[in-house]
C-alpha cells in the first residue's frame, strides 16, 4: 500500500524551489601573490580574494567517500567501513586581461616547486591554505546559521544555506588556455586543481 503522490505535495516538500547550482560563492581569503626564497612566501591580499570570489566561475560541493574492507568468511565476503577518501577541488576561472589570478596562482606553484631548478618550501603550511564555498539561497533571508553573509547592496546579507570548508589545500594543476582565431565571441577561462587534506560541513539552521 502506498500514499498517491501528487503535484501539491511535492510543491510543499521542495523547500525554496530547490537548491540552484548558479547561486554559490567561493572564498580564498589566504593567497599567495608573492613568492621568496624562503618558506615565509604567503601573504594576505584582500584584493586577490575579493577578485577571486567575483572570477571563480565554477566549483563543486565535495563528495562523501568512505571506502569499503572486504572480509572474506566461508565463500561470502563481509563488508566492512574503511578510510575515508577525499577527492581533488577544482574552480574554474574567468581570466581578465591582468592575468592576476593566473600568475597568482602559476606563482603558489613555483613556490611548491620551480620550473628551473625543481627546488621550492619545504614545509606544507607556507603553502596549504584554506577554501571555503557557500550555497546560496534565492532569498536575503535563506539561511539562518550562516557562517558568513554576503552584503547585497541594500543593508540585507544573502545568509549561505550550507557552507563546506576545505582545509589544507594547495594547486596540482593550472589548466591550459586554449587559444584560436576561431574564438571570437568568448572569454578566457582556465581550470585549478587542488589536492584537498579534508573538508568540513556546516548546515544552516532554521
Amino acid at each position: 500500500m502506498t500514499t498517491l503522490r501528487t503535484i501539491s505535495s511535492f510543491k510543499s516538500k521542495l523547500a525554496g524551489g530547490g537548491a540552484r547550482p548558479n547561486l554559490f560563492e567561493v572564498e580564498l581569503p589566504t593567497f599567495p601573490v608573492a613568492a621568496g626564497g624562503n618558506d615565509t612566501w604567503k601573504t594576505e591580499s584582500n584584493e586577490h580574494a575579493e577578485l577571486f570570489s567575483f572570477l571563480c566561475k565554477s566549483a563543486q560541493l565535495p563528495a562523501s567517500n568512505i571506502a569499503e574492507i572486504a572480509v572474506p568468511f566461508r565463500g561470502r565476503t563481509l563488508k566492512v567501513a574503511g578510510d575515508r577518501t577525499f577527492d581533488t577541488w577544482s574552480v574554474t576561472i574567468i581570466n581578465d586581461e591582468n592575468f592576476k589570478l593566473r600568475n597568482a596562482f602559476e606563482t603558489w606553484m613555483d613556490a611548491m616547486s620551480r620550473t628551473s631548478t625543481n627546488v621550492g618550501a619545504t614545509n606544507p603550511s607556507s603553502y596549504m591554505a584554506t577554501a571555503y564555498v557557500h550555497q546560496l539561497g534565492r532569498g536575503a533571508n535563506a539561511g539562518i546559521n550562516a557562517q558568513k553573509s554576503t552584503d547585497v547592496g541594500d543593508g540585507s546579507n544573502i545568509k549561505p544555506l550550507k557552507s563546506y570548508k576545505f582545509v589544507d589545500i594547495f594547486p596540482t594543476e593550472v589548466g591550459s588556455i586554449e587559444l584560436s582565431y576561431d574564438s571570437s565571441d568568448s572569454i578566457e577561462e582556465f581550470q585549478v586543481t587542488f589536492q584537498v587534506q579534508h573538508w568540513e560541513n556546516y548546515t544552516a539552521v532554521a
